[in-house]
């Protein structure tokens, strides 16, 4: 059972990105599913999650508005849309998963059961 992350890269203030994270090993059509984020010298923190049927989402607010969580089961598979970054944002990105509840949703990194490697996203200035 693995979280694999991929669609970081380097890019300009202002600019965009979109992460992707594919699941394998079983279904996660049940679990809910997101992302952390951790920058040099910081703790790793909470950036965006969404429940099993993607009806519900949460945001940490310094991504609220610039950055859009979602999900397709069918592919078992969650994204991350990163709209208006900014050089703050950089960081590595780790996707997660809350395997061990049935239909729960995740904010804080001892809740998350799962964890894929990261991606580094890097935004210039």
């Amino acid at each position: 059972v693995q979280l694999q992350a991929s669609g970081g890269g380097l890019v300009q203030a202002g600019g965009s990105l979109r992460l992707s994270c594919a699941a394998s090993g079983r279904t996660f059509s049940s679990y809910g599913m997101g992302w952390f984020r951790q920058a040099p010298g910081k703790e790793r923190e909470f950036v965006a999650s969404i429940n099993w049927s993607g009806s519900s989402t949460y945001y940490a607010d310094s991504v609220k508005g610039r950055f859009t969580v979602s999900r397709d089961n069918a592919k078992n598979a969650v994204y991350l849309q990163m709209n208006s970054l900014k050089p703050e944002d950089t960081a590595v990105y780790y996707c997660a998963s809350r395997i061990g509840r049935l239909f729960a949703i995740f904010v804080t990194a001892t809740e998350v059961d799962l964890w894929g490697q990261g991606t580094q996203v890097t935004v210039s200035s």
